[in-house]
């Protein structure tokens, strides 16, 4: 059986963190690493504004930059790294940071190869605990500060970190409703490139 037929059943873990932020995705094995990174993206949810890396089998995967990247540490296209590539390689676990300032690590876990079901469109989200931390909040340790902050009405930064972020925050609320819009996007996103692409070849025949 063709990638084009399976999916994998992702665990997305944030590093360092406790209790444990966590979400639980299919992903086709035709995805690429910046397709995953989109669905890290949207599972989290964080709102893309920078830079990412994934890690597997001693390899950097990312958007190469060539004013950067030297031979000592080579970096391999996540735009055209395929994620079944990966799975045929016998990888089971990659590390992905985003934000290299915040520094946002997490552990992507493969979970499991399975038979894609015809009538769900991928991705797919399944489930996750625990909301994620704001984009720009300074790291694990802006996220405590944060935390202490917005749940603590007497805390003398509590004004000021409720109007930066503008919208209440749930430490224990994962944001479903958000990340199913995000992901029902990213699938909705897949499906019309997927009926561009067989309309075009069936008019190439």
């Amino acid at each position: 059986m063709s990638h084009a037929d399976r999916i994998a059943r992702i665990m997305i873990h944030l590093d360092d963190w406790q209790p444990a932020i966590w979400r639980r995705a299919e992903v086709p094995l035709t995805a690429t690493l910046k397709a995953l990174h989109d669905v890290i993206q949207a599972a989290m949810p964080f709102d893309d504004y920078h830079l990412f890396e994934f890690r597997a089998d001693g390899k950097r995967y990312a958007i190469p930059d060539p004013e950067w990247d030297s031979l000592r540490d080579r970096t391999y296209s996540a735009k055209t790294t395929r994620l079944g590539a990966l799975v045929d390689r016998g990888i089971t676990q990659l590390a992905y940071t985003y934000d290299f300032g915040d520094d946002w690590r997490h552990t992507i876990t493969i979970e499991a190869i399975a038979d894609a079901d015809p009538a769900v469109e991928y991705p797919h989200y399944i489930d996750g605990a625990g909301r994620a931390p704001p984009e720009d909040v300074g790291g694990i340790p802006g996220f405590e500060l944060f935390l202490d902050a917005i749940t603590n009405s007497k805390h003398e930064q509590h004004r000021e970190l409720k109007r930066w972020h503008g919208r209440p925050f749930d430490p224990a609320h994962a944001a479903e409703d958000e990340i199913q819009t995000r992901i029902k996007k990213l699938a909705r996103r897949r499906a019309l490139g997927k009926a561009g692409f067989e309309k075009s070849r069936s008019q190439a025949r």
